[in-house]
């Protein structure tokens, strides 16, 4: 069984692993909101815009839906006429502050680019 701390490890390389491919592709480490509205573009698959201010907020929430979909939170209930995917809540999510939630949004963030580069 692995130690905590080292899975602490992992998670944290794997994390700033991820940034620096992000600073290299981009020209600056994102943040948090970056990579959110980054996933919800690619998610959406219209290309990168423009967009307004609301849609990048939608952008962002796809993002967040498409990332917990992945632990079973959130299911694809149907893609609008305009190509918008909408989410159902399938079960609650565990965390209970926002330190928890970053962690598990970062960790499902990991996860979906390990999904992402296992398809290329």
């Amino acid at each position: 069984m692995l130690d905590p701390q080292e899975t602490e490890a992992q998670f944290e390389h794997r994390w700033w692993e991820l940034m620096n491919e992000m600073r290299t592709r981009f020209g600056k480490k994102p943040d948090l909101n970056a990579l959110l509205l980054l996933i919800g573009v690619q998610e959406l698959g219209q290309g990168a815009g423009p967009f307004t201010k609301e849609q990048k907020q939608d952008l962002m929430h796809i993002a967040t839906c498409r990332l917990f979909s992945i632990s079973g939170y959130y299911e694809l209930e149907r893609v609008d006429e305009e190509g918008w995917p909408h989410y159902q809540l399938s079960q609650a999510l565990p965390f209970s502050n926002l330190k928890e939630q970053e962690r598990m949004l970062k960790w499902h963030v990991l996860e979906y680019f390990d999904e992402q580069n296992a398809e290329e």
